[in-house]
């Protein structure tokens, strides 16, 4: 097992943006919500204190007993995490006169601290806070501060316990990730050992002992999850999994043919299934976009099902889950609320009576890429911008048929060759057309039409959690607005989306 580093989430909006900075320094590190803390062994060397929205002075404030692990284990307070400990050890924390939000610079350093090794006094770091801490005990002692927060880190004397008021893993906090090496190396004894490569072993052999004889079938989708998934899994069981690809008819212009040939060349054992009538029955007359969810998910299990029983005696299924989809299913307050519903997380009907395995489910995104190339997986797969589960159906609003189908996967072909043909598609998250339930009056000729809108969308984004949308040139949006009008029967207008994520989501259904 691999040395790691737990993280204890009170709700921070920022507390995903902290693991991916620990793991940049390849240390491994878990999100645990702050009432679900797991039990503590050999392998944990600290631990570290999210932020939160709430105040420690609440009557509901989220509470942590942190006592049993205080001289035992290196503990890093951040923001909320800070205060929390404050207050819970004889100090007082009071609101701000004036709520503290965005850069500062620290104005004091205790040079001695190990915290703060080659951290410069003046560095530049990033508040956001409601509170501050006014007053604390004599054990403890101010190792930073600003012109305006006294207490802008701290360390309990006798123990390996900080706080710091502001947040290090954000890139505003200039030395941040200078000041989290620090901890987790020099006060944790972290040795930075978590690579792809080590990963890649370590799973592998998890695989084969946890898997054994047994046999596995997987939905293939011809994304990045799967695929890398697929791979792991097949390096440990070889001829034991079974592949599957549905074509659900809501894939992009030949799509199908073309994944099936990408897996042709690297030793799966993929089969391909065409049920693209099955789907389009099942939507037929369906305009809420969960209700179209769920009746491509019901379908899906139903040909996934008819396909595994085809293999005998199979016993798993494995899934190309991440980890942003576990930690929203296990968020502080419970389970989010249900924005929409995703495809890997949910649970299986109870007639598959399949165990699930999940090889990937403890990676962000970039990390998952990481390990495919590692793997040797082709860029090709590897570089896919996301594809939403259910498809082109929740880019057709309103009902979906055959017809829109053909209509918006000629649309998106012209958009998505032109990104790659203009030099942009790597740059972008993930870009798409929509179908929109709206017809515009337009002139082709010497013609009046009245035709349909597409609308596309191509945003920015490191992880999907937050996006902002692309600033393509004018002159290649103009390129493939005439390029769709001109080519695509029964579309007149190209109308492109310039809303970030929050408040809009990636996709519109």
């Amino acid at each position: 097992m691999p040395e790691k580093i737990l993280i204890l989430d009170f709700g921070s909006q920022f507390t995903q943006l902290i693991a991916r900075r620990v793991r940049e320094l390849n240390i491994y590190c878990e999100i645990h919500p702050y009432n679900h803390f797991p039990e503590v062994d050999s392998t944990v060397k600290g631990i570290i204190l999210s932020g939160s929205p709430y105040s420690v002075r609440q009557e509901d404030a989220p509470q942590f007993d942190f006592k049993p692990y205080h001289k035992q284990l290196p503990i890093l307070g951040v923001c909320y995490g800070a205060q929390y400990l404050a207050q819970h050890n004889g100090g007082e924390v009071q609101p701000s006169s004036t709520r503290e939000y965005g850069r500062a610079n620290l104005q004091y350093i205790n040079e001695a601290s190990p915290l703060f090794k080659e951290v410069p006094s003046s560095s530049q770091v990033w508040m956001s806070h409601g509170d501050t801490i006014t007053n604390i005990t004599d054990n403890f002692e101010i190792i930073a501060s600003t012109d305006t927060v006294k207490v802008a880190a701290y360390q309990i004397k006798g123990s390996q316990t900080y706080g710091i008021q502001f947040h290090p893993e954000v890139t505003h906090s200039l030395d941040g990730k200078q000041l989290l090496q620090n901890f987790l190396v020099d006060i944790c004894g972290c040795h930075q050992e978590w690579t792809s490569e080590s990963f890649i072993e370590t799973t592998i052999a998890g695989l084969k002992e946890k898997l054994g004889d047994d046999k596995v079938v997987l939905g293939l989708s011809g994304g990045v999850d799967s695929s890398v998934a697929a791979v792991l899994l097949h390096q440990a069981i070889g001829k034991n999994l079974y592949c599957i690809f549905v074509d659900n008819g809501l894939l992009r212009k030949d799509e199908f043919e073309s994944v099936l040939d990408s897996y042709k060349h690297m030793g799966l054992n993929v089969r391909g299934i065409d049920a693209k009538q099955r789907f389009y029955d099942a939507l037929a007359g369906l305009t809420d976009p969960e209700k179209k969810r769920k009746a491509i998910g019901r379908v899906f299990i139903e040909v996934f099902d008819d396909a595994a029983h085809e293999v005998q005696d199979v016993k798993w299924l494995g899934q190309g889950t991440i980890y942003p989809d576990v930690i929203e299913s296990v968020s502080v307050k419970g389970p989010s609320a249900t924005i929409k519903s995703h495809h890997n997380v949910g649970g299986l009907p109870d007639f598959m009576k399949l165990k699930v395995v999940e090889p990937l489910n403890t990676l962000f995104k970039d990390e998952v890429r990481r390990v495919g190339r590692t793997l040797g997986i082709d860029d090709n797969i590897l570089g896919r911008h996301p594809f939403p589960g259910p498809g082109l159906a929740i880019r057709i609003l309103g009902e979906v048929t055959p017809e829109k189908v053909a209509i918006l996967q000629q649309a998106d072909a012209i958009y998505i060759n032109n990104l790659r043909q203009g030099g942009v598609y790597d740059k972008v998250w993930q870009a798409g057309a929509i179908y929109l339930p709206v017809q515009s009056v337009g002139v082709m000729g010497d013609e009046r039409t009245y035709e349909n809108v597409v609308c596309l969308r191509a945003v920015e984004s490191l992880d999907g959690m937050t996006a902002d949308w692309c600033h393509l040139p004018y002159e290649l949006l103009a390129k493939i607005s005439n390029e769709i009008i001109n080519n695509v029967k029964g579309i007149n207008r190209v109308v492109y989306d310039i809303s970030s994520k929050p408040p809009a989501t990636i996709e519109w259904e």
